[in-house]
């Protein structure tokens, strides 16, 4: 049995990145999915791997760590193969930047200013999901014009920076169905005629071998 083990829950976009770089490094390993529902994201046991409550944790032998990102690097670093940081430095520098592009000036309108206010049925969030949204399509042309060119984010390969965008995208994607989203002008569907690049990409990582393991169960 493998000494890797993942503690996650189901519609959680950091653990999904997680998920998703196990499986494209095909790594053996212990899945922990937590209820949140039932509070096991704040048990004790729990509690002494994040006393933050927050999924992922990644524990391997004695180490535990904590947060999406700092995951997927520790995983590079102990099972090189395959590479999600680039092999030179100049992939790597592209890489995290593209990472650190996402978390700064996509990730706060996408999730908090669209995603949770519909998943959660703000009651009159409507205008403001309205105004962030147009700031998601923004950064969603500046992906759309890259993947014009070429078939990942970051060079010729799949690196950590589609990993860590994915599943967010995918949060929004979901949202966009919602009944809470009904009668609010996203303007992200049908999604393959307003982003055609991008939604290739998303059917290029749903084809990657073990995509099955890591989609939420709840979604299915």
């Amino acid at each position: 049995m493998s000494d890797l083990e993942v503690f996650w829950g189901s519609g959680s976009q950091p653990s999904w990145r997680v998920l998703l770089a196990i499986e494209v490094k095909r790594l053996p390993y212990k899945s922990h999915l937590l209820s949140f529902s039932a509070g096991e994201h704040k048990t004790p046991e729990f509690l002494r791997l994040n006393p933050r409550h927050q999924v992922p944790v990644l524990r391997h032998g004695d180490y535990v760590v904590n947060e999406s990102v700092a995951i997927l690097t520790y995983l590079d670093r102990k099972f090189p193969e395959v590479p999600l940081f680039g092999r030179t430095a100049e992939e790597t520098g592209s890489i995290w930047r593209t990472i650190q592009e996402f978390a700064h000036h996509v990730e706060p309108a996408l999730v908090n200013g669209v995603v949770r206010p519909i998943f959660f049925n703000h009651p009159d969030a409507r205008e403001g999901i309205e105004a962030k949204v147009k700031e998601v399509h923004v950064e969603l042309q500046g992906y759309e014009a890259v993947l014009a060119g070429r078939e990942w984010l970051v060079g010729n390969a799949l690196s950590a920076a589609d990993i860590v965008v994915f599943p967010q995208l995918m949060g929004l994607l979901r949202a966009a169905t919602r009944p809470a989203a009904e009668g609010v002008k996203l303007d992200l569907l049908p999604f393959a005629e307003k982003y055609p690049h991008l939604a290739a990409w998303v059917a290029r990582i749903q084809a990657l071998p073990g995509y099955e393991n890591t989609y939420p169960p709840h979604w299915k």
